[in-house]
Order: structure tokens, then sequence, then C-alpha cells
């Protein structure tokens, strides 16, 4: 083990906030609510651009001169709802139906944070699929990128095909294995 590697220790927490424009956000630690510095390049080696506030984040912490920084993510958990009302399009579909559902790889045609919509391509289909702000965040993300590579659980909705759940590429690939 390298002294840098001695320094390092797993912590679980939430996210205070993370803006992917300034390309870094806070994790207040649950135990003594110190601050930790989470880079953007540390979440997208976790395979997301964003984080959504509040989620269930679990980071490796290394202290430095400048303070806590966060050098590895390793589990994202959506924010945790006391209250959620249902997403109209869902329907009646709970979390375990949700769950359930194949995983199919897809890219981000666009999304609009402002708009609370956008959508992606699947590999190998023609029509688009709708995802809804609230989906996303529901799932642990903020926003997405135009060309991003997401997984989606993907549902029929009164107006076409719309995402019950987004999942990060590298997610989905740790999930398979």
């Amino acid at each position: 083990m390298t002294e840098e590697e001695q320094g390092q220790h797993e912590v679980v927490g939430r996210v205070k906030w993370f803006d992917p424009a300034k390309g870094f956000g806070f994790v207040v630690v649950d135990n003594d609510g110190g601050d930790i510095l989470l880079h953007a390049n540390v979440l997208r080696n976790f395979g997301q651009s964003s984080v959504a506030d509040n989620a269930r984040i679990t980071v490796i912490v290394q202290h430095t001169s400048r303070g806590a920084q966060a050098v590895e993510v390793r589990e994202i958990l959506p924010p945790e709802e006391e209250d959620a009302s249902p997403i109209e399009d869902l329907g009646e579909t709970d979390a375990a139906s949700i769950a359930a559902l194949s995983l199919e790889p897809a890219r981000v045609k666009w999304f609009d944070k402002t708009k609370g919509f956008g959508f992606a391509n699947v590999y190998g289909r023609s029509e688009d699929v709708f995802i809804h702000i609230e989906v996303l965040r529901r799932s642990g993300f903020a926003d997405l990128q135009p060309g991003e590579a997401v997984c989606l659980r993907v549902i029929e909705g009164k107006r076409g095909r719309m995402a019950a759940q987004v999942v990060s590429w590298e997610a989905a690939l740790r999930e398979k294995r």
C-alpha cells in the first residue's frame, strides 16, 4: 500500500450540491458533517456527469492541504423520497416492477433541465424515449449531457416509450457482473 493510499478511507454521506457547469460539488459526511469536495472528473470515472442533490453516496476520501477530497465514487443511491408523489405517466408501476425491466443501452439525444425533460435513442430502435426530470432525479442524476451513454428501463407510457429509470453506463456494466 502506498503512502497516498494509506491516507484514504471510505465514507458515506449525501450530496450537498453538485454543479456540472462548475465541475464540482460537495458531499456532507453522515457521522461528522464535514464537507468533502467532489470533482466532476471523479464523478465521471464512476460513469455519471451529474448527481442529484441529497443522493446517498459512498466515496473514498483523501485529506490534502486544501481539505478532504473524494478520489473515488463507490456507490450512488437516489435521494430518499419521504412523500414522493407518483409520476403520472408511470401509472401504478412500482419500484420492484421497474427493477425487473431489462436495461436498454441508449445515448442521450438532448436533455433540458429547465424544461424538465429530454429524449434518448435506444440502440437498434428508431423511436425516441422520453426522459422526465423527476425520473432522472429519482435515478440519482441531476442532468444529462447530449451524447452521454446511459442504460434505461423503459415502459410504454400514455404518449409512447418513456424512461422509468436511468442508470449510468458503468453502473449497468457493474450490475451485470
